[in-house]
């Protein structure tokens, strides 16, 4: 079984019913809805056709809603603006004249009291390179240093820039609220740049009544420099390289993408890594090696998902993207991974608990962990060790929890009610893997539970035998 997790951005390449089957069925454990695309209308009808399909094939499948954030963006253009290396662009705020022949309006108030002269300024992607000459009240007059074409509505990257952007925009309010009544699982904030942005997404889901976990996005020089403080008010953490791959040099984004994976897992943070793992896949069949590589590379850093963007909401083959994620990832876990688990972080009785049953695990051959959760917290703990070899068999009675955990590596969720009694419990969850055909007689299931002392429950690990 897989232990890395699969994400897939829905868009028009996948939103009929048949192609949503299909990626379930080949392996898509979360799906995610882009807000900076997706209408709310259509996200109020795709949400309960997932639940649907999910349910009828029995898998758990999350849904993660990513919000625009407060991006920088050039205004509409009536035709193209020819860049030539060395020409003179003008950005302007607020409706401001236009003083020179080629000029756009920025669509941040803010914009020209937040950048300096000096200041590198990086549009659609990082295309357009330019450097600032001079600003004015409600102007930027900037050099061209890479020439392009300058379309309409092109994000705009400020490396290195303080901004004054709120960290949730009105539409990312709206967006939010309708996530919340819908009962998305996760919550993604684009842009995070400190741990505030985060507790102002969590607020706000707490007085929506949302469960949601908050997955804070890294795509700025400025998240880097708080990546632990971030990390620990978050749910979960997202490297997003496509953003972050123009903030910082380009030869820094593997080593910073390093960094953050090890340190998720140092402070027990489920991890996803994101952009650009098939992008060629958007028009061809096949993946470049290169490609194949950076996707092993991740699995090989035991990062708990890999995430599809583009490749599976506008590209040509999205089933078989989904399918080239399955087989490396599956085949690069065969070999090892790095062992960043080794450096995690033991805070508590419980996690130094879940610890014991993975030593016990790792020491065994054939051996199965189960755990049982109300709110997650065990089975997450338990996944953040990386046990060598153990799939995570979690049960718990929550359909929300069950679907949150379908982010986590290594976890196999299963929703069954609880008893009063730890023991029928435990024998329902055995019962049910045996149905499955998921444990074989002379398989050793290591069992983290509580069992019942007297008048408390006491956490405890015990052994037992598949039969």
């Amino acid at each position: 079984m897989r232990k890395t997790k699969i994400i897939c951005t829905l868009g028009p390449a996948t939103e009929k019913t048949e192609t949503i089957r299909q990626l379930i069925a080949r392996g898509a454990d979360v799906f995610r809805l882009n807000m900076s695309h997706a209408p709310r209308e259509w996200v109020r009808e795709i949400v309960p056709r997932i639940r649907k399909l999910a349910g009828e094939l029995g898998r758990p499948v999350g849904i993660l809603l990513d919000t625009q954030g407060p991006a920088i963006r050039t205004g509409p253009m009536k035709t193209p603006l020819e860049l030539k290396k060395g020409d003179v662009l003008e950005l302007t705020v607020r409706h401001a004249k236009k003083t020179q022949k080629k000029s756009v309006e920025v669509n941040y108030d803010k914009f020209a009291n937040d950048v300096s002269v000096g200041d590198t300024i990086l549009v659609d992607n990082g295309l357009i390179k330019l450097t600032v000459i001079e600003k004015k009240k409600n102007r930027v007059l900037c050099k061209v240093i890479t020439p392009s074409t300058l379309g309409s509505r092109r994000h705009i990257n400020l490396p290195g820039v303080h901004v004054s952007l709120p960290a949730l925009t009105k539409k990312d309010i709206a967006d939010v609220t309708l996530g919340a009544q819908l009962g998305v699982d996760f919550v993604a904030l684009s842009f995070v740049r400190e741990p505030g942005d985060l507790t102002e997404l969590r607020d706000l889901l707490t007085r929506k009544k949302s469960k949601a976990q908050v997955l804070a996005k890294i795509e700025d020089q400025a998240a880097v420099e708080s990546i632990d403080d971030i990390i620990k008010i978050a749910d979960l953490v997202m490297v997003a390289r496509g953003d972050l791959g123009i903030e910082v040099p380009m030869e820094e984004l593997p080593i910073i993408q390093r960094r953050i994976v090890k340190s998720c897992i140092r402070l027990g943070k489920p991890v996803v890594v994101a952009t650009h793992l098939l992008e060629s896949m958007i028009t061809n069949r096949i993946p470049t090696r290169a490609e194949i590589t950076d996707v092993a590379n991740a699995v090989f850093e035991q990062a708990d998902a890999i995430m599809l963007s583009g490749e599976t909401s506008i590209g040509h083959y999205p089933v078989e993207c989904v399918e080239v994620l399955n087989r490396v990832a599956a085949r690069t876990e065969r070999s090892g991974g790095a062992g960043y688990a080794e450096s995690a972080i033991l805070e508590d009785a419980r996690q130094k608990t879940v610890a014991s049953a993975v030593v016990l695990a790792n020491s065994l051959a054939r051996s199965k962990i189960i755990v049982f959760t109300r709110h997650g917290r065990m089975a997450r703990n338990t996944s953040n060790l990386r046990p060598e070899r153990a799939i995570i068999f979690a049960f718990t009675p929550s359909e929300e929890v069950r679907r949150q955990l379908s982010i986590c590596w290594g976890v196999c969720s299963v929703r069954i009610e609880f008893s009063d009694d730890p023991n029928v419990t435990i024998e329902t969850a055995q019962k049910y893997l045996r149905d499955q055909k998921l444990t074989t007689t002379g398989d050793n299931l290591v069992v983290i539970s509580d069992v019942r002392a007297r008048d408390a429950l006491v956490d405890c690990v015990q052994l037992r035998t598949a039969k």
